[in-house]
């Protein structure tokens, strides 16, 4: 089974051979590297830029406005939030020629905590996205979500931000991608290049095939009856987790609604949950001031309050300005398994 990074790779690769991709660029992400966490490797239209994010945004704006269709990666969304007024500019585009002129940009970016970065790698990205409009936003939670909304990502003719949860970028999935090895040493032989000189290295790759989740159609990863639980990204699969020991250990079950993307969410979904379960909680990492997990519960309170048994919730990270280096800070500073595991249990024990 892949991994979400090469997953990504492979989505890469179909867009450039099938579906018009003409330049993947950013820090790092041509050859030798491959990108900083290798989600570039052998591409044949991947080229280094110098290191200015501003630049980079730039740069896919004016080769989708000559008729191409880019790629960019910002290395860490961290840096992301000096282009904020070009990713504005990008995202007014058709909406102010009324459609005339479209910006089909992708801009990929590793977002979120678990990897120890720090102050200046380890910041989320998410509800300064959702801020941004005319901007599509995707956050893949396993591989093959990731290879499908790429493909989505590369296809649509509006700007499309996707967030790739730092935490999951190596971690395999449990379904293959439609013509990939089933065999994860071989898959690796394949696309992974070499430690060391890989001036002469080749991939070779897997005949993969078309593969699309639609933009905006969230998945359900757990069936349930007493909660409802809404997160996506990194803390999706802890979601998973805490509902599957909820159920053995309680007897408790729940839906787990991986939203996939962000904007346009798939408020549909999320009313048939609420309207089955009546007690909903969101789980994000990003700062709890303005979060957008605070959006979904205003949403839900001003159209589904009738439905609800008892108060919704949402779970997020604390509000600070940074993740400290120290792992403890780190993991006090983002909801982990624990802290979900509690929060679910409470709601779907409280009293109505």
């Amino acid at each position: 089974m892949a991994t979400m990074v090469q997953a990504v790779r492979m989505a890469l690769h179909y867009g450039e051979t099938h579906l018009g991709v003409t330049d993947i660029f950013g820090e790092d992400v041509g050859p030798p590297l491959g990108g900083v966490f290798t989600a570039t490797q052998g591409l044949e239209t991947a080229w280094n830029t110098p290191l200015d994010e501003r630049g980079i945004i730039g740069t896919a704006m004016g080769i989708a406005y000559a008729g191409g269709r880019p790629v960019a990666e910002i290395q860490f969304c961290d840096y992301g939030f000096n282009t904020i007024d070009l990713l504005k500019v990008a995202g007014n585009q058709r909406w102010a020629s009324a459609g005339q002129f479209d910006m089909p940009i992708v801009v990929m970016t590793p977002s979120g905590s678990g990897i120890r970065g720090s102050l200046y790698h380890s910041h989320s990205f998410e509800s300064w996205a959702t801020r941004l409009p005319g901007w599509k936003i995707v956050m893949p939670s396993n591989p093959l979500d990731a290879y499908g909304l790429m493909l989505s990502a590369i296809i649509d003719p509006n700007p499309v931000l996707v967030l790739l949860p730092k935490a999951l970028l190596r971690v395999r999935g449990d379904k293959l991608i439609p013509g990939e090895p089933a065999d994860e040493n071989q898959l690796k032989e394949m696309i992974d290049a070499p430690v060391g000189d890989r001036t002469q290295w080749e991939p070779r790759w897997p005949n993969v095939e078309k593969h699309i989740v639609p933009l905006g159609v969230a998945s359900l990863a757990r069936e349930g009856t007493d909660a409802t639980i809404i997160s996506y990204g990194r803390t999706l699969p802890l979601c998973v987790q805490a509902a599957d020991r909820l159920e053995d250990e309680d007897g408790l079950t729940f839906d787990v609604l991986d939203l996939r993307t962000l904007f346009p969410y798939d408020w549909k979904a999320i009313r048939a949950s609420t309207e089955r379960t009546g007690r909903v909680l969101i789980v994000n990492e990003d700062t709890e001031v303005t979060n957008f997990g605070e959006h979904l519960l205003r949403r839900i309170i001003e159209e589904l309050f009738y439905d609800l048994t008892v108060r919704p919730r949402v779970l997020m990270g604390k509000h600070l300005p940074g993740i400290g280096l120290n792992q403890v800070y780190e993991q006090n500073t983002v909801p982990q398994l624990p802290e979900i595991t509690a929060a679910m249990r409470e709601l779907a024990t409280e009293r109505g």
